[in-house]
């Protein structure tokens, strides 16, 4: 994991961000994505530069288990998003959320052996967490499986199964994508104070960090 974080505030971050997912798509290999309404609009622009996503593994950083179908499912989110636009589909790793949430992760902890992140797309929630990774929760600390439950720390109150950090960690990109002046807070803590588990995103790096983050977002930050 690599301390160095390259901070871009760029008027239009689901542009930017659509562009490095395209680039990553063209280049095939593992891409994990993550879920919510933050980066819907990068991965819709993502299609359209890179309809072609068949030589790419794609993975869900984090899962909320839900039926696939259901509004707060981060696949269904993707699906509609980005899979059903493609000319050519990746080969889908879906986090199995009709199982029991530790079958799930049991499930998809095996899937992932082996696996090096060759892209990962992550957000930053209010409080700090990134993928299902929540403040000060024990999921921080587990370093001997891939995937695992976890407990929700904010709503939807609905159990998850999340990368591990040390899978994360192994990501050959990380690419935070955040936007939004009730991000900003979290921002700061995540990239411009010292590490610790109060603000996961803080301890959350790729070999290669980009957070591309509006102006808003950057609010207390120093960039450049």
């Amino acid at each position: 994991m690599s301390g160095d974080v390259d901070l871009r505030v760029v008027d239009d971050p689901a542009e930017d961000a659509a562009q490095l997912i395209a680039e990553a798509a063209g280049a095939g290999g593992n891409i994990g994505l993550s879920g919510g309404s933050g980066p819907r609009a990068a991965y819709e622009r993502a299609g359209v530069l890179r309809p072609d996503w068949s030589s790419v593994d794609l993975w869900w950083v984090d899962e909320r288990c839900v039926p696939p179908a259901d509004g707060q499912s981060n696949y269904r989110m993707v699906r509609e998003s980005l899979l059903d636009g493609l000319a050519r589909p990746p080969h889908v790793h879906r986090v199995q959320t009709e199982l029991d949430p530790e079958q799930a992760a049991d499930d998809y902890d095996r899937a992932l052996a082996g696996v090096t992140l060759d892209l990962a797309v992550m957000g930053i929630g209010p409080d700090g967490h990134t993928a299902s990774l929540f403040p000060n929760a024990p999921t921080l600390g587990v370093t001997t499986r891939r995937a695992c439950s976890a407990e929700a720390g904010m709503e939807p109150f609905v159990a998850r199964v999340t990368m591990t950090r040390p899978v994360l960690n192994s990501s050959r990109t990380m690419l935070y994508l955040v936007t939004g002046e009730q991000k900003a807070e979290a921002v700061k803590r995540a990239f411009a104070e010292p590490p610790s588990p109060a603000t996961p995103a803080s301890l959350v790096r790729g070999d290669r960090t980009i957070a591309l983050l509006d102006a808003a977002a950057a609010a207390y930050v120093s960039v450049g």
